[in-house]
């Protein structure tokens, strides 16, 4: 028996050694875990047959136990060397076989898969065009192509105008004050326009039934004109008592469309004042005048219709149109109707009448880079000129905003500007009655450094159609431009923020992982797209995995089946670029290892001797 017992200590022994020896090879090799032989001792016994004193048979194996427990974490200069930092492994595609490491030495391979030193891929969760990460979780894959161009669909700019700012000054004579249509003006006119610099005669009709705003328009077509359309009613016959009697109704409509002017609770001119400003019509202001008539006032010459309880029927009230001209004009010819109006002499008038190339006629101005759907850059300028405050000019105040792109105009602006109203707070009321303050620019045609259209998307078809947000995919070059967080308070011009969501294409220029393992591609456009999330799996029982080589283990049935989350979540760990988890060993402790299995195999080997020289004793006695 003690042959036996000896010689399961040599082989005991020599596991030992064998597991030790085998620490100590891989110590340098990244992402392994030490093992560690687990002994049992061995008896002899059967049903009914255990002595009181029974003798040992020696020893056996039971279990060569590897430890999980984290090595240390070292940096690399691999932007895809990846370390886990806490549980879980990474998993590896081996060709349809799925294995699992702690080992991160990855690489890209020919066709752009993560992929270790041995060619596994890597396996993580996709990512689709626009870099939104899935659930989907397959071999990780980078593209190398070019990044496509992404036109700009909206473009947000944060800025402040200064409210200390002054209406701009610029001499100009006006022409005079033109009635359009009712019974005591005219029902239509043409004027033919002289100028003493030698220009072409021009001539502006205006038709019959115009309203003011269509006149201003009409006469602000001719070279060197702007002429501006306000409609005021008076409400001169209402009294304070007319309001409060009972049953008081008032109807107002401006052109064609009705204002819902809520009257109930009221028993004041001042409360149907602030009823008519509470309304969701943005272009009207109710005010008292100096002799305390109530009027109302709309701001782009538009009719004005009014009807209150025993007036006996609508009142309309037509616009004024005031032409002014920034060139000196020795005459206007009436025509027909011998409307003439000399222009040596006249009043003098002071105005902002705006030109993008004299940097005296606007307060401000911003460019920003937009692109469009070839991925061209163009220069977009916003420029803001502040108007006289609407009104009596009270709590409220008024600017212009007038938008070029590579120098020419876009959103109609060269002929009806946007007008932005803010309150008493400095906060921005509307654009052009938009309470969210957005423009949709939906004429803008992209053109080359020769002013020819470039290829790209034009205008849409029907301008009408355009909503905000712009959908995806694009199909036009409409455009949002959101003004939402402009403010006007009593300090200098400044922008805040100014971000677009277009970009010209770009080339693959480096990747970055973050701490949730995904993977960034950065490219030559100053872009950066997620491409992946790495994926790691975790296990109920680790120890139960079967090591199968090159730092890799496959699940068992003691393991448990993976669970497989992103990293950073539950109690998977973190991610660590460009750095490698080292292996656990203990190099000083597997060293006097060795020399303890050294010593038992000696001492092991010393029972053989032993009983080999009991038994050569008993073979001699003769």
């Amino acid at each position: 028996m003690a042959f036996n017992t000896g010689l399961s200590g040599l082989r005991a022994a020599s596991v030992d050694l064998d597991v030790t020896g085998n620490n100590i090879a891989n110590a340098s090799t990244v992402g392994f875990k030490g093992s560690k032989a687990q002994f049992g001792d061995l008896y002899a016994s059967g049903f009914l047959s255990a002595g009181t004193n029974p003798i040992g048979d020696g020893v056996r194996v039971q279990d060569v136990k590897q430890s999980f427990a984290q090595g240390n974490i070292s940096f690399t200069d691999n932007g895809l060397d990846l370390a886990i930092n806490g549980d879980g492994f990474f998993i590896l595609n081996n060709g349809g076989e799925i294995r699992y490491s702690r080992a991160g030495q990855f690489q890209i391979d020919k066709e752009g898969y993560v992929v270790n030193n041995q060619n596994m891929r890597v396996q993580g969760f996709t990512a689709d065009e626009d870099g939104n990460l899935s659930g989907i979780r397959g071999d990780l894959q980078i593209e190398t192509d070019n990044l496509a161009p992404r036109r700009t669909t909206l473009l947000q700019t944060d800025v402040n105008l200064d409210s200390r700012e002054e209406v701009l000054e610029r001499r100009v004579r006006n022409l005079g004050e033109l009635q359009v249509g009712g019974a005591n003006g005219i029902d239509s006119e043409t004027f033919t326009i002289s100028y003493n610099d030698g220009s072409p005669d021009e001539t502006v009709s205006i038709p019959t039934g115009a309203t003011a705003r269509q006149a201003a328009a009409e006469i602000s077509g001719a070279t060197g004109f702007s002429a501006s359309a306000t409609t005021t009613a008076t409400l001169a016959a209402l009294t304070d008592a007319d309001v409060a009697t009972p049953g008081f109704n008032f109807e107002l409509s401006i052109g064609t469309g009705q204002i819902q002017v809520d009257t109930s609770g009221i028993d004041s001119l001042a409360g149907l004042r602030d009823r008519i400003n509470a309304s969701d019509e943005n272009t009207i202001l109710a005010s008292f005048n100096n002799a305390g008539e109530l009027q109302i006032t709309q701001n782009q010459g538009e009719d004005i219709s009014y009807n209150y309880t025993g007036l006996g029927g609508p009142v309309e009230v037509r616009g004024t149109v005031i032409p002014i001209a920034d060139r000196i004009v020795d005459s206007v010819d009436g025509g027909g109707n011998d409307f003439e109006v000399a222009f040596n002499g006249g009043n003098i008038q002071v105005t902002n009448a705006f030109n993008p190339i004299d940097q005296r006629t606007y307060n401000h101005a911003t460019s920003t880079t937009v692109y469009d759907s070839l991925g061209n850059s163009h220069e977009m300028t916003q420029f803001y000129v502040k108007e006289p405050s609407p009104g009596n000019g009270v709590g409220q105040s008024e600017w212009s905003i007038y938008l070029q792109i590579d120098g020419e105009y876009v959103g109609n602006t060269d002929i009806n500007p946007y007008t932005a109203r803010f309150n008493a707070d400095g906060s921005l009321t509307s654009i052009n009655g938009d309470a969210n303050g957005e423009i949709l620019v939906t004429d803008w045609t992209p053109k080359d450094s020769a002013g020819e259209p470039n290829g790209a998307d034009g205008p849409p078809a029907d301008p009408t159609s355009v909503v905000s947000p712009i959908p995806d995919p694009p199909t036009s070059s409409a455009f949002v431009l959101d003004l939402g967080d402009t403010t006007q308070y009593g300090s200098s011009f400044g922008v805040n923020d100014q971000q677009q969501n277009g970009y010209t294409t770009g080339r693959l220029s480096g990747l970055d992982v973050s701490d949730q393992g995904v993977l960034f591609a950065r490219y030559t456009n100053g872009q950066s797209q997620g491409l992946g999330q790495v994926a790691l799996a975790g296990f109920q029982n680790t120890n139960g995995l079967s090591p199968v080589g090159e730092t890799t283990w496959v699940e068992t049935f003691e393991s448990g089946q993976p669970i497989i989350g992103a990293p950073d979540t539950g109690t998977l760990g973190s991610i660590k670029a460009s750095s490698v988890e080292e292996s656990n060993i203990d190099l000083s402790a597997e060293l006097v290892n060795l020399i303890i299995a050294q010593r038992n195999y000696q001492a092991n080997a010393k029972t053989i001797e032993t009983s080999d020289a009991v038994t050569q004793t008993i073979i001699n006695l003769r």
